[in-house]
Formats: C-alpha cells, structure tokens, sequence
C-alpha cells in the first residue's frame, strides 16, 4: 500500500496518514494480521516526525484497526466489540455530511447513489 502526505493540506498529517490506512483496510490492500511498518521506518519513509507516526497509531488502535504486538510492532487486527456503538458514531459522523447535503439540495436518492457506489468501489 502506498501512503502519500499532502504536504499543502489543511488536514493533520497524522490524520491523513490514518485515514489512508483505514481506506487501505476497507480496500482490502491491508489485511487482518497485516504488519504495519515500525513508527520510525514509516517516518523516514514519509520525511515527517515520528511522534506523527505514533499519534496515527494510537489513534488507530484506539479505533480498533490496529494492535500493537512487542515483536511485530503494529498489527492490523480490526476490532468490533459492540455494532450498535459503531453504528452510534457513524450516525453521529454522518449529521454533518447530511445536514450539508440537505442545504446544497441534494436529494435523498442521491445520498444512496452516492453511498452505494462507495459500497460497490470498496
């Protein structure tokens, strides 16, 4: 999997490399069991600091995509231990993308096109 940092955006570079790394779990190009490159191979690789390497990956085991194991440093391992609660914070990061949807007119049937091709691309 290829990482790329844009360096220009206004989003974190910690958030960007941990999205990057959960489109690549949807995408199935990371894989359950999957070892993640050490913090400071990842940070050399990337020219960042390490310290941003270690926050996407706490983040992202605070997520449950993640573990980090002693001897194969970070483990893709996705976790869910309770569906309602995904469900719950899915629904409260979706509000926004809806509520901007409904005040740029764009229609219900449209949402769904738009969800079910990111279903079918996935």
């Amino acid at each position: 999997m290829l990482i790329e940092i844009d360096f220009n955006s206004p989003q974190a570079i910690y958030i960007q490399l941990r999205n990057q790394i959960v489109m690549g779990i949807a995408q199935e190009q990371l894989r359950d069991g999957d070892s993640l490159p050490s913090v400071r191979s990842l940070a050399s690789t990337l020219g960042v600091n390490m310290h941003t390497v270690n926050k996407a990956y706490a983040m992202l085991r605070s997520e449950g995509y993640l573990i980090l194991d002693r001897r194969k440093g970070a483990v893709i391992q996705v976790e869910i231990e309770n569906k309602d609660a995904e469900i719950e914070k899915i629904n409260h990061n979706l509000r926004m993308v809806v509520a901007q949807a409904i005040c740029k007119g764009i229609s219900k049937e449209d949402m769904h096109a738009v969800i079910d091709d990111m279903y079918e691309n996935f």
